[in-house]
């Protein structure tokens, strides 16, 4: 079967269309930035992807888990104070992947609780799991608040990760290349899991027949809740980059990425982790030239975006059918 490359296109040709439109140093700065902030949508979106993709459940209080993983990030940086300022870049990296991997022990957990607590009692009705994830959301709002306060709260970022360097004369910021390195590797490893391990065999097989893989003796809900938690544990570590990125967290973190998240899993194909990393590139790097070209689009930008991928292809760039 010949395979279709367009959808593979998509994001070097946005690039490369843009580069007459500016200086080259420019857009190298830019080109980079919209990557970083691609990887981070990235790893936000990419748990709700397979929550979506792999279990049919619409997981409105998706935004809760980003919101958590941002707020363990001020905890466990805060305390980590003589780590991220000290003059090391070693023990900053340190500090950052403590707080990555804390966050994504602390999503994990909530979203197992959340998973055998509400979603499991919604299965298969669409209508139900979006108003009681919801409901689950207001209420994960709630407490963070009574948690952390209602105040935003500044996040340290680590000292080796503040500033940027020259590379011909572009400069580029140290955290956007750690965030770009952190969602390379992740994306790697969620689609070797999927695609060249037994256990990704196994829940994709159990998505198209569930009867049949249990009748084989394999216990499908413990995959799927495994799915879940894994789903929620990449939005935590996707909170932890996001807030120290933005250097300041509130408990509407979560929410305010929501529909930007939305967004990008419609653009790359629902339940498609390719597609999921491809759409956030492409939709980070929109938002980076049009910022800089015509700022007064930049807020309607991934809408028009969205809008034009689905008139193009309406099942988005990787439908999960011609995987």
């Amino acid at each position: 079967m010949k395979r279709d490359i367009a959808p593979w296109l998509v994001v070097p040709i946005v690039a490369l269309v843009t580069l007459p439109l500016m200086s080259f140093p420019t857009w190298v700065t830019l080109t980079v930035a919209g990557a970083a902030m691609g990887m981070m949508i990235f790893l936000m979106a990419s748990g709700l992807t397979l929550v979506f993709g792999l279990m049919d459940v619409m997981n409105f209080a998706h935004g809760a888990f980003i919101t958590l993983g941002a707020f363990i990030a001020v905890s466990v940086l805060g305390r980590l104070a003589g780590w991220t300022g000290a003059d090391s870049i070693g023990l900053n990296l340190l500090a950052l992947m403590v707080a990555v991997l804390a966050g994504a022990i602390a999503a994990g957990a909530v979203g197992a609780v959340f998973e055998r607590v509400i979603v499991r009692r919604v299965y298969h009705s669409h209508l139900q799991q979006i108003l009681i994830t919801m409901g689950g959301l207001i209420v994960a709002a709630q407490l963070v608040i009574v948690v952390w306060g209602a105040q935003p709260l500044q996040v340290p970022k680590p000292v080796a990760l503040r500033g940027s360097f020259l590379l011909g004369g572009a400069a580029i910021e140290s955290y956007r290349l750690a965030a770009v390195g952190l969602g390379v590797v992740l994306y790697a490893v969620i689609h070797t899991v999927l695609n060249r391990t037994r256990i990704g065999l196994l829940v994709r097989a159990g998505v198209e027949n569930r009867e049949m893989v249990e009748a084989l003796g394999f216990r499908i809900q413990l995959l799927f809740v495994g799915v879940f938690v894994a789903g929620a544990a990449l939005a935590g570590v996707g909170g932890v980059m996001w807030g120290v990125y933005q250097e300041i967290v509130t408990a509407s973190i979560g929410d305010e990425m929501t529909v930007l998240i939305f967004i990008v899993i419609i653009i790359g194909g629902l339940g498609s982790i390719t597609g999921c990393f491809q759409a956030a590139v492409l939709v980070g790097l929109t938002t980076n030239y049009v910022g800089y070209l015509t700022p007064k689009l930049a807020l309607g930008s991934n809408i028009a975006l969205m809008v034009l991928v689905l008139l193009w292809r309406p099942r988005g760039l990787f439908p999960v059918a011609k995987q």
